[in-house]
């Protein structure tokens, strides 16, 4: 008999997933690529989070010298975390974790700068044994090549680097869902274009 390969292909479930808002602040607005259209896909999934009651957790690094999450991303739904630490998977966030979403097997991880804070976030929680979904559309670096490799990096990892709209869909699993048609407005117009493919 063949042996049967084990392979992990990284599903999400409401009930087993949390979101990562990784430092989206006022000081990188000028100097990250695509700043404006990675808020955009942000405030799509902090809405859909808070329709489909799942957790976010968000945090700002240093945010004396780099300023405060945005305003224009609402997240009075989740808990905020000031760090120093490059990394999302500070104590503080992975007691809180435990406390809110015990049963967690995956995150949904988007935010700045993709090479540092978020690929070093992903690291840890990979380290730790979580699913990493890595939304593609709401991150970015001040360079494409720090973003786009940072990508790779990740992926090599073992992590799944994905979409808005694929995250969300796998969140609803099915059409009937009470909330499909909340999300689907949320989506119904494509996340802007970020370059992050090549013009056909």
């Amino acid at each position: 008999m063949a042996n049967q390969i084990c392979r992990n292909i990284g599903k999400l479930s409401t009930d087993g997933t949390a979101f990562l808002l990784c430092d989206i602040q006022e000081k990188f607005q000028a100097a990250v690529k695509y700043f404006p259209e990675i808020c955009v896909v942000a405030k799509r999934l902090l809405t859909a989070a808070k329709c489909l009651d799942v957790p976010v957790i968000a945090t700002e690094q240093y945010p004396k010298g780099l300023g405060h999450i945005v305003p224009e991303l609402a997240v009075d739904h989740a808990k905020v975390f000031e760090k120093t630490y490059f990394s999302m998977a500070t104590p503080e966030v992975r007691d809180y974790l435990k406390e809110v979403r015990p049963n967690l097997k995956s995150v949904i991880l988007f935010g700045l700068e993709a090479h540092v804070c978020v690929q070093q976030t992903a690291l840890d929680f990979l380290d730790l044994g979580y699913d990493v979904h890595v939304i593609a559309d709401s991150t970015s670096s001040r360079s494409m090549s720090d973003r786009m490799i940072a990508f790779e990096r990740i992926r090599q990892s073992g992590g799944f680097i994905t979409t808005s709209e694929s995250a969300l869909f796998m969140l609803l699993q099915d059409a009937k869902h009470p909330k499909f048609r909340e999300v689907q407005k949320l989506i119904i117009e494509p996340a802007p274009p970020q370059g992050l493919v090549h013009k056909m």
